[in-house]
């Protein structure tokens, strides 16, 4: 029996319809079936404690039923606040791929207007895709420099959610101010523009499957502030990248879903650096984002806040969304391998510091909180610092500046910060001495084996002179050259200043009583000259606690002072903090022991008596005299 021809078209139409994606009978750019999402999140939501994620009663698609051919649908925002969708097809599955073994990677292409015009730009890391409204996983990783089609690769949603069997083991209180079932805290951020990562500089292999470029966006700042910092952020694996826009202060009413841009901020402020991406799943508790780590930084302490797209910009080799970074919903409080997990439940902490700076033809204050993490901390403080003080009118090459301030931690006295900056080259700025300062001793705070610093604040004030205020020291000589134990010795000291007229300083010291016969030395100096010793020991030693560690840092001398010290021909030890000069050879001897477990450090002399006086230079220079003790 004939069929009529469109009884035949209508009974052909009606397979197409019906067929499951996948097929053969699915056209080659079919209409996606739109995923449901998951449940939104609004400002005014109050979610209850966090439930553990259950796999199995998830709508999720094991990677074993994934298929070339099949195909799909994945949401991202090109522009505004709502998600839309770009169609998927499956190329293949990579086994044991790029995210390590044991760890699989789906091949797609996507399909749609926008998508082919704009291909896979950053930000859009993180994306959810669905095959029969069932979620495979995140877009997570794009193919090539400057590929023609927009192939990507997706990170399954079962590696995605061990982060959250991660999260688990973290203790109710790790998360400082955090307060169960608080909503969320909407505050305003700047705007930042997200761009793909740098080639990769490292030789001997191509690198074709990447993630999907999320690097730091730095708002605020100015261009010498990242090309002085550029080796140090790189060599903790992050691409700074200048936005672009303005301040935000605007509430975002619409709810967060899969698809939706969300943004983690590391400083905000008056400065602000951020990474922007794509939420992948959510439910009342928490959201997944990105599909790849930021920094990898394991459990984190970063704000979470929602994002809308200025413009997605293609183009072949850097395409990107400007994003504004708008309310706070929440804290990510991981950055694993496989996304970033944030949570609605969770306030972060992070530290507060506060900048002022005098001298100028108006006061200046600076605040801006950064993320506190032993890995970029220092770093983030040394650029935050130094950004703030090159980005005034008055800077210039010859400034010097005298800071006061303190580093506040927990349960410890401050650290304090005291001291003087003047340009030694003029190629480096004063600021960037002011900033290594600082970074060196936040290095030194979170770098400590027996404690995690609860940094509680930091404030600083500068004090701003308009010249080069340094002095190095030209000579040195004393008024005898035979004492007695018990005298009185004069040194006159020679400094010359920068541009200026020869500085005669004389100062007294008194010879210890208990001063043996023979050669003194006298070694006049500037204070990181008497400073060098302990911090070989703290290097050395690598055990001080952190209480040591702080009354250390407390200990060191002032730059803006001149320092006379007797030096005596007997061995020194120093134990954690502790100096102890002229140990008898007996003592030493049952110390000994000691060295082997790198608790001492031995010098070949002691200082006996020290002697300073203040001047108003950065002093540099020293010189060693000798007398003779009768």
């Amino acid at each position: 029996m004939k069929i009529p021809i469109l009884s035949r078209l209508v009974f052909l139409l009606a397979i197409a319809v019906c067929a499951p994606a996948g097929t053969a009978a699915t056209p080659k750019q079919p209409k996606a079936a739109p995923a449901p999402p998951a449940a939104a999140v609004t400002a005014a939501a109050a979610p209850a404690p966090a439930a553990p994620i259950v796999a199995e009663k998830l709508n999720i698609i094991p990677i074993a039923e994934i298929k070339p051919g099949m195909r799909g649908v994945a949401y991202t925002v090109f522009e505004g606040v709502k998600p839309e969708a770009m169609e998927v097809e499956v190329l293949g599955v990579l086994k044991n791929n790029f995210n390590g073994p044991k760890s699989d990677v789906i091949l797609i292409r996507l399909h749609g207007q926008k998508v082919e015009f704009t291909g896979v730009v950053a930000g859009m890391s993180g994306s959810p895709v669905y095959f029969n409204g069932r979620l495979a996983g995140a877009l997570a990783f794009r193919l090539g420099e400057f590929s023609r089609e927009p192939i990507a690769g997706v990170t399954p949603i079962a590696e995605m959610l061990e982060i959250n069997e991660l999260d688990k083991t973290i203790p109710a209180d790790s998360v400082s101010g955090s307060k169960a079932g608080s909503g969320v805290k909407p505050e305003a951020t700047k705007t930042s523009m997200t761009a793909p990562e740098a080639p990769s500089t490292a030789p001997g292999y191509a690198q074709y499957l990447k993630p999907i470029g999320a690097p730091l966006v730095f708002s605020g700042f100015g261009e010498d502030s990242i090309r002085r910092f550029a080796p140090q952020f790189a060599s903790a694996g992050v691409m700074p990248v200048m936005g672009a826009g303005s301040v935000s202060d605007e509430k975002q009413p619409e709810a967060l879903e899969p698809g939706s841009s969300v943004s983690a901020l590391l400083v905000r402020g008056d400065m602000n650096i951020a990474a922007t991406c794509t939420v992948t799943y959510m439910d009342p508790q928490r959201l997944l984002a990105c599909g790849h780590p930021l920094l990898q930084f394991g459990m984190v302490d970063m704000p979470m806040t929602k994002s809308r797209v200025l413009a997605t910009l293609p183009s072949p080799a850097n395409a990107f969304k400007i994003v504004n970074a708008t309310e706070e919903v929440g804290s990510f409080v991981q950055d694993r391998h496989t996304g970033i997990m944030g949570r609605f439940d969770k306030q972060p902490r992070m530290i507060p510091v506060t900048l002022n700076v005098h001298g100028g033809p108006t006061p200046r204050s600076y605040h801006f909180e950064v993320l506190s993490n032993s890995k970029i901390t220092p770093l983030l403080m040394m650029t935050t610092v130094f950004n703030s003080l090159q980005s005034m009118n008055d800077a210039g090459d010859d400034i010097t500046f005298r800071m006061a301030g303190r580093i506040s931690v927990a349960g410890y006295p401050d650290v304090n910060l005291r001291n003087m900056y003047a340009p030694l080259d003029s190629n480096v700025p004063t600021a960037f001495a002011v900033a290594i300062s600082l970074g060196d001793r936040f290095g030194r705070i979170f770098d400590n084996p027996y404690s995690t610093p609860n940094i509680q604040g930091v404030t600083m004030d500068l004090d701003m002179v308009r010249e080069r205020r340094f002095a190095k020291l030209e000579s040195a000589r004393t008024d005898v050259t035979e004492a007695r134990p018990g005298d009185q010795i004069v040194v006159e000291a020679v400094l010359r200043p920068y541009r200026g007229e020869r500085i005669l300083r004389q100062i007294p010291v008194k010879v210890p009583t208990s001063t043996p016969k023979g050669t003194l030395r006298i070694l006049i100096s500037d204070g990181d000259t008497l400073d060098r010793p302990r911090r070989m020991s703290m290097a050395y030693g690598s055990r001080f606690d952190l209480g040591t560690t702080i009354a250390s840092l407390n200990k060191d001398h002032q730059n803006d002072h001149l320092y006379v010290s007797l030096l005596e021909a007997n061995p020194q030890a120093m134990i954690e903090d502790k100096v102890m000069p002229t140990l008898p050879l007996s003592v030493m001897n049952v110390m000994d022991g000691m060295r082997g477990t790198r608790d001492m450090l031995i010098t070949g002399e002691s200082a006996v008596n020290e002697a300073s006086t203040p001047l108003d230079y950065v002093v540099s220079g020293a010189q060693v005299i000798t007398v003779t003790i009768k």
